[in-house]
């Protein structure tokens, strides 16, 4: 299965800023592809932190 393009957009709808979506991309060294944006989301949500 081929995963979605992360857009600004995508990034949006997960829940993350601009901010956030910078760090994950410091701490992985590169951009992260769609399954690793919706487990920091998950990750750094209020409701699962």
């Amino acid at each position: 299965m081929i995963e979605p393009v992360v857009t600004s957009e995508l990034v949006e709808e997960h829940g993350l800023s601009p901010e956030e979506y910078i760090y994950i991309k410091t701490i992985l060294g590169r951009e992260p592809t769609y399954t690793e944006v919706g487990i920091f989301s998950v990750m750094w949500s209020a409701h699962c932190s």
